[in-house]
């Protein structure tokens, strides 16, 4: 049995590393697309995923009825996953691009803060430590300028971060109520295009066929990470993965220089140094203790 759990950990780790360089390929794709409002990339954003979880539904023969003990889960998840996604994409829109990244990645501390209250996950002191050291090496990294940034478009980052915090902790606990990946991806995604229907209805930004197949793409790799950062918690609690989302920066660095001649400077490797390190040391932790 230990076996098998520890199993499923590395499982997890494997999916949410392949979950942040989906998302890596994301930000990159939705930069290429130029200036379009955020809400509109939100929408195709999960217009993708949405399709991607209906076909596979429809596929494996997926019923769409949730069992009523996870519907609240379901409906929680899909909530807070919303409010994030839509807080995030306004704090990029009116912050350093660095302050927005700094606040999205607070997620995994609210998911392992929300994991300790709401499914009783216990965390660690050493584990503790190594999430606090990898953020302290993301913040090396982002450089982020608080003392530029308003007051109000901060507050709703880290209401981004909360909100996405909160979601993870509830695909969580619905995977270990059996609920399978792609209705948690279809209902999150769908009902995340419904609330900016009404948006897009009336302030709908004209495209370009570029600006479109990019867009789709963008959808295509937010779909594939979508999927794998639900299996990773499904598979795994917070408290033993999350720290691996850090990936995505490394990823990022790596995107922004083939695409964009991004060079990273003296911090920013300092930055890497320590995520990578805290990545290593919780990987080896998790080998040596019970999970």
């Amino acid at each position: 049995m230990q076996g098998n759990q520890k199993d499923h950990v590395m499982g997890g780790i494997g999916m949410i590393i392949l979950s942040a360089f989906c998302f890596a390929c994301m930000n990159v794709l939705v930069r290429l697309a130029g200036n379009i409002p955020s809400v509109q990339k939100s929408f195709f954003r999960n217009l993708v995923a949405a399709g991607f979880a209906g076909m596979i539904i429809w596929k494996d023969h997926v019923p769409l009825t949730v069992k009523k003990e996870a519907r609240f889960s379901l409906a929680v998840r899909c909530l807070f996953g919303t409010i994030g996604i839509l807080c995030n994409f306004y704090a990029v829109d009116h912050l350093l691009v660095a302050d927005a990244s700094i606040l999205n990645k607070l997620s995994p501390f609210f998911a392992i803060i929300f994991s300790y209250f709401l499914l009783k996950e216990r965390i660690t002191l050493f584990q503790a430590v190594c999430v606090g050291a990898a953020f302290v090496g993301c913040l090396f990294v982002v450089k982020p300028g608080f003392e530029n940034a308003a007051l109000f478009p901060a507050l709703v980052g880290v209401g981004g971060g909360l909100g996405a915090g909160i979601a993870y902790t509830m695909v969580r606990k619905l995977g270990s109520m059996g609920v399978k990946g792609p209705i948690i991806v279809f209902y999150f995604s769908l009902s995340s295009c419904l609330v900016v229907v009404p948006w897009i209805m009336f302030h709908f930004t004209p495209m370009t066929l570029r600006q479109l197949v990019i867009l789709l793409c963008a959808g295509i790799c937010a779909a594939g990470g979508q999927f794998s950062i639900t299996v990773a918690y499904t598979y795994a609690p917070a408290n033993k993965i999350s720290i691996y989302d850090y990936s995505q920066i490394l990823f990022a660095t790596i995107l922004g220089y083939g695409i964009f001649g991004e060079i990273p400077d003296g911090l920013s490797f300092l930055g890497y140094a320590l995520i990578v390190a805290s990545s290593f040391i919780m990987f080896f932790y998790n080998r040596r203790t019970k999970v």
